[in-house]
């Protein structure tokens, strides 16, 4: 990758869990997304991990570490580090795009380093650690705010910088069976949930999207809660509001009966 002020793409990855590092045609399919992507200048991440009002951003100063936000794993997931460079340009771009749109302005957390919905896929995308990064928080998981709060960011793009909502297209832990394997049959109300998301994103159905809840197969079954689908609204807004979503669906298949199909905004 050569570095670029161009246009960037927006993405929308499922990010997996720890384990993810351990299953090689995951890794490679991300590593090959990458390598064909223009290098960023910056990314700006945003987690389903990472819910926060007033909206806030990482760390920018000093050196923090990741967070570690799951629980029952073998100690090797604990040790995983991620010391990408801090991005304190890019907060103050946030800042200044969106801050009108929180009251009393965007939050820094000083405290808060990288969790696993974002260091997990840059370890097989940006293993070198050497593009800056800095995650925001979901103020809130109402669609349209959501799709507002990407309108904003838009201008970034032309910037450098690489938005990347990281979620998971279909996230019911019920499903999530490791004594099973990682190439388990998926559970129907998967497969339905992620034939119809691959289609209304096919024919840029931002409506549909927002309301998936009441338009789409199994909506309650794929996501018994909606953080993980969210940050898909915030891509969206983004490409909405700088040339529309057209957008490839760079990777599909399932992960433990959990939809990992993740997309590319041109």
């Amino acid at each position: 990758m050569t570095t670029t002020t161009d246009r960037m793409p927006i993405l929308y990855l499922s990010h997996g869990a720890p384990p993810l590092a351990d299953d090689d045609v995951w890794t490679r399919q991300l590593a090959d997304w990458s390598a064909a992507l223009p290098r960023p200048r910056n990314i700006l991440m945003v987690s389903a991990h990472w819910e926060n009002a007033p909206l806030s951003l990482s760390a920018t100063r000093g050196t923090r570490p990741l967070v570690y936000d799951f629980w029952g794993f073998p100690e090797k997931y604990y040790s995983v580090t991620y010391d990408a460079p801090l991005a304190p340009d890019l907060a103050e771009d946030v800042q200044g795009l969106v801050g009108d749109l929180v009251p009393g302005g965007v939050g820094r957390d000083e405290t808060r380093g990288l969790d696993h919905g974002a260091y997990v896929p840059l370890v097989e995308m940006f293993p070198e650690a050497d593009v800056p990064v800095v995650q925001m928080s979901m103020p809130t998981l109402d669609p349209r705010q959501l799709f507002e709060l990407g309108s904003r960011l838009a201008p970034l793009r032309d910037q450098g910088t690489l938005i990347v909502g990281s979620g998971f297209t279909t996230h019911n832990l019920a499903w999530f069976n490791p004594r099973l394997g990682a190439d388990v049959t998926p559970p129907t109300p998967s497969s339905e949930f992620d034939h119809w998301a691959a289609e209304a994103l096919e024919r840029g159905d931002v409506d549909a999207v927002l309301n998936f809840e009441n338009q789409a197969p199994a909506a309650r079954e794929a996501h018994p809660r909606t953080e993980h689908w969210a940050p898909l609204y915030l891509a969206l807004g983004a490409a909405d509001a700088s040339g529309g979503v057209d957008s490839d669906s760079v990777i599909d298949g399932f992960w433990f009966g959990l939809s990992k199909r993740s997309w590319q905004f041109v």
